[in-house]
């Protein structure tokens, strides 16, 4: 099993992203981006909502 990627390296793979955005808009966004398996698995698990931002973003993600 693969380290899980912490908030800072899923982030750099977000970058351009319009906010608000729901989980599938931003896996959608970091897939376009060339976010690993580990990255996007990191974001899939992420609650199913809309994210005013990074901060929120990264603060699910640091949970899941």
């Amino acid at each position: 099993m693969s380290d899980k990627p912490n908030p800072i390296q899923m982030q750099k793979f977000l970058g351009g992203v319009d906010y608000p955005a729901s989980r599938d808009d931003l896996v959608k966004h970091a897939e376009g981006k060339g976010a690993d398996e580990d990255v996007l698995e990191g974001l899939r698990a992420i609650e199913d909502r809309t994210y005013d931002g990074p901060n929120a973003v990264s603060a699910a993600f640091s949970k899941s």
